[in-house]
C-alpha cells in the first residue's frame, strides 16, 4: 500500500526506515478514539456543506465497521500504515474509494493525534480517579476501625509522639485526596478540542471547531492553532500528577516493608499478597509492596523523558512528538494497576497490636507532653524543654522511664520538679489529649473520617 501522503516522492520508504518511522504499535490503542474523532469531523463538514450528506453517511458507516473489525480482531495491523490515523483512513479508502478521501478534508494527522491523545487520556483520568476514590474509601473503612488504636510516630525513622494508627491512614488519605485534585485540574486545562487546527495554521475552509468541540464532549476548542498541534503540556501534566500519586504509594508501601519484617511486626499482610523464597522455606516476602515502591521509577522515567524530548522542540509540530505515547501508556498503566493492587492490599492487611504494644513504652514517647503540660503551668515552652531533656538523659542513665521516677529522682533532676507537677503520663492519656484540629486524638480522627467520607460522597456526585 503506497503512503498517503507519497505524491511527491520519487521512492518508497528504505525497510529499516519505515520501521523506525512508524508508531502503529503504539498508538494503535488509540483506534476507538480516532474513528469518533474521525465521525464527528466528518458530521462537521457535512454541517458545513463541505461534503455531501450522503457521503457523511458513507463514511461513518465505513468508519464503524472498521471499528467493529478492530474490536473482534479481525483488524491487521502493519507497519507500513504508519500510524493509526493512516491504518484507519487507508482502511475507509481501500473500502469506500474516492468518498472515503474526503475524511482528511480540513484537518492534518498533526490536530488528530493531538484530539486521539487528549480523548484517551480524558477517559483514563476517569477510570485512574475511580481507583483513587476506591483508595480512599479503603484507607477509610480501615481508619475507622484502627482510630482508637496507638501506634508509634516517627520522624528520622525514631520514636517520636504516640499517634492512632487511624491518625497515620488518615495522613495518606490526604494525600490521595491531593492527587485527585491535581487530576481534576488536568482534566480541565487539557479539556479543549484541537481538532481543525490543521497543520499548524487552521483551513480557508468554513469550518465549524465549536461544533466538533462540543459533540467530542470539549468544553471548547483550543484558541491558537500552532500551540494546538505543538502542545503536550497535558501530558507533561498527567505524568507529573501521575509521578506525585506514586510517590505516594512509594512511601506507604515502604512503611509497609518495614511493618512487616520481624523488627517491627505491626501488620500481617495476607498470604495472597506475599511470596516465599525458593531457597528458605520459613519466608514470607512482601513482594508486592517493593514492587510498588520499584514501579515509581518508571512513572519518573516516563516524565524526564518527555520533558527531553519537548526542551528543543520548535513551534509547530516536530516527528520527536510521536515519543509522547509509549511513555504516557505505560504510566497509564502502571498507576492503575499499582493503586489497584496496593488498595487491595491494604484491605487484607491487619495491624498486630498487641506487637506495636510492645514498642509503645520506648524511646520517651510521652515527652513533648510533658513539656507541654509545664507550659500549662506558665513556664516558657524553652525552659519546659530543657527541664524534660535532662528527665530524659537521667533516665537513659538510670534505665528508667518517666513513670519510674520518684519524688527524690525529680528533685535531683530540677528543683522545681515534683510528682504533682507531671501529667498523666500513659501513653491513652497524651493521644487523647490532642485535640487541636488535625490531631491524633480519637475524638479529632473521627472527625477527619467524616469530613473524608462527605468529601468523596460530594465528589460521587458531580
Amino acid at each position: 500500500m503506497a503512503n498517503l501522503w507519497s505524491g511527491r516522492f520519487e521512492k518508497g520508504m528504505d525497510e529499516i526506515v519505515e520501521k523506525f518511522n512508524a508508531s502503529i504499535g503504539v498508538d494503535k490503542r488509540l483506534y476507538a478514539c480516532d474513528i469518533e474523532g474521525s465521525i464527528a469531523h466528518v458530521t462537521m463538514l457535512a454541517k458545513q456543506e463541505i461534503v455531501a450528506e450522503a457521503e457523511k453517511e458513507q463514511i461513518i458507516e465505513g468508519l464503524k465497521k472498521i471499528k467493529e473489525k478492530i474490536d473482534s480482531g479481525e483488524f491487521e495491523f502493519t507497519v507500513k500504515q504508519e500510524d493509526i490515523h493512516m491504518a484507519v483512513e487507508g482502511a475507509l479508502i481501500e473500502a469506500l474509494g474516492d468518498v472515503g478521501k474526503k475524511l482528511h478534508t480540513a484537518r492534518s494527522r498533526n490536530d488528530q493525534v493531538a484530539v486521539d491523545t487528549r480523548m484517551y487520556l480524558k477517559e483514563q483520568i476517569k477510570e485512574i480517579r475511580e481507583n483513587l476514590i476506591y483508595m480512599e474509601k479503603v484507607l477509610l473503612e480501615k481508619a475507622e476501625k484502627y482510630a482508637a488504636s496507638i501506634m508509634i510516630g516517627f520522624t528520622h525513622i525514631q520514636h517520636a509522639q504516640p499517634v492512632t494508627i487511624g491518625f497515620h491512614l488518615m495522613a495518606y488519605f490526604q494525600m490521595f485526596k491531593r492527587d485527585i485534585q491535581r487530576l481534576q485540574d488536568t482534566y480541565e486545562r487539557m479539556n479543549y478540542c484541537p481538532l481543525g487546527a490543521c497543520a499548524l495554521a487552521g483551513t480557508t475552509l468554513p469550518t465549524d471547531r465549536h461544533f466538533t468541540a462540543e459533540m467530542l464532549g470539549f468544553s471548547a476548542p483550543t484558541e491558537n492553532a500552532m500551540d494546538s498541534v505543538s502542545d503536550r503540556d497535558y501530558v507533561i501534566e498527567f505524568l507529573s500528577d501521575a509521578s506525585i500519586s506514586m510517590m505516594h504509594i512509594s512511601r506507604f508501601a515502604e512503611e509497609f516493608v518495614w511493618w512487616n519484617s520481624q523488627e517491627f511486626s505491626y501488620i500481617a499482610i495476607d498470604d495472597s499478597f506475599c511470596t516465599g523464597s525458593s531457597i528458605m522455606p520459613q519466608k514470607k516476602n512482601p513482594d508486592m509492596a517493593e514492587l510498588l515502591r520499584g514501579k515509581v521509577g518508571r512513572v519518573y522515567g516516563h516524565l524526564m523523558q518527555i520533558l527531553t524530548v519537548m526542551k528543543g522542540t520548535p513551534l509547530a509540530y516536530n516527528k520527536d512528538f510521536q515519543e509522547d505515547k509509549e511513555g504516557l501508556f505505560d504510566a497509564i498503566d502502571t498507576w492503575k494497576a499499582s493503586l489497584r493492587i496496593f488498595a487491595k492490599m491494604i484491605e487484607k492487611t491487619e495491624f498486630r497490636l498487641d506487637m506495636i504494644e510492645k514498642h509503645l513504652h520506648t524511646g520517651f514517647l510521652n515527652a513533648t507532653d510533658i513539656a507541654e503540660h509545664f507550659v500549662k503551668q506558665d513556664m516558657p515552652f524553652r525552659e519546659a524543654h530543657e527541664i524534660v531533656g535532662k528527665m530524659v538523659k537521667f533516665c537513659e542513665n538510670h534505665n528508667k522511664d518517666f513513670i519510674d521516677l520518684s519524688k527524690e529522682d525529680l528533685e535531683q533532676i530540677d528543683d522545681w520538679l515534683s510528682l504533682e507537677k507531671l501529667p498523666d503520663l500513659s501513653i491513652e492519656g497524651c493521644v487523647n489529649a490532642r485535640v487541636s484540629f488535625g490531631g491524633t486524638a480519637p475524638t479529632e480522627v473521627h472527625r477527619q473520617i467524616k469530613a473524608g467520607e462527605a468529601w468523596i460522597t460530594e465528589l460521587e456526585n458531580r
